[in-house]
């Protein structure tokens, strides 16, 4: 190892030191050792700790029956702000947050509120309710949901830019009652006001997902909790004039299998 390349390395260390250091002051604890999964539980085929960073991959030809996650044991999360770097390749991933397991399903089933970690721009960063509403708000959107559950455009957090998921990037939770937030290197992605006490979640486990489907790997690091103090939630207003309703996607309906006209008798054979 060269006198170069050993200055860039103790550089970087002692660099990765001093942000620590300065989150540790912000309130912020680690929630990865960087070592082992030790506070995290899941399928332990799937999920390994590689080059520092929490692995979890699916192979060719062995299909998961459903969606997998892995999760934190360390306890429930209400009011918060949760940063982490992470980077992924084949599906898509994301990051489940004040949600509940579903053990009826299988084990490591997790349902609720999901930041979503995907190759397709509009998907990426996106507010998904796993096993739930669905999409809720695409990158890009500010979204408020009313007291029925009905979904309305209410601004924008900016241009939906393209980035290689392949790649190390922060993505970032910020949740206050009714409030949530998503960032992705610092920038707005997306904004939620869930007035739907029916549906919404105020607290509940955090986990990272591993998509059934095609083969894929996703890895996270550096991964940072605060606990924010209780908040009151948004109140309900009334929807500003401006605000556009965001309809459900239609449904592709399944062609009518084809009808064919009854058969004619074959004529009696004479004895």
């Amino acid at each position: 190892m060269g006198t170069a390349f050993r200055a860039v390395l103790l550089v970087m260390a002692v660099t990765a030191s001093a942000l620590a250091a300065g989150l540790r002051k912000q309130g912020f604890v680690p929630l990865f050792n960087g070592t082992d999964l030790t506070g995290w539980e899941g399928d332990a085929d799937l999920w390994s700790v590689e080059d520092g960073a929490i692995t979890g991959r699916t192979v060719e030809g062995k299909d998961l029956p459903f969606n997998k996650f892995l999760i934190w044991r360390g306890g429930t999360v209400k009011n918060f702000e949760l940063r982490l770097k992470i980077r992924q390749t084949g599906n898509n991933s994301g990051i489940q947050y004040r949600a509940r397991e579903r053990t009826e399903v299988g084990p490591f089933s997790v349902s609720g509120y999901q930041c979503d970690v995907h190759p397709n721009p509009p998907f990426n960063a996106q507010l998904y309710e796993e096993r739930g509403r669905g999409i809720v708000a695409k990158r890009g959107e500010k979204i408020v949901i009313d007291e029925k559950g009905d979904k309305w455009l209410v601004g924008s957090t900016g241009p939906v830019v393209k980035i290689s998921n392949d790649e190390w990037h922060e993505f970032t939770v910020i949740a206050k009652g009714n409030h949530l937030v998503h960032k992705i290197d610092g920038q707005l992605a997306v904004e939620v006001t869930d007035h739907q006490e029916a549906k919404r979640s105020l607290e509940g486990i955090l986990a990272i997902q591993l998509h059934r489907g095609p083969p894929m790997t996703v890895q996270v690091k550096d991964i940072w909790l605060k606990a924010l103090p209780e908040t009151a939630l948004v109140p309900v207003t009334p929807i500003p004039p401006t605000a556009t309703k965001v309809l459900p996607p239609k449904r592709k309906r399944k062609p009518k299998p084809k009808k064919h006209p009854p058969r004619k008798p074959e004529p009696k054979k004479r004895p």
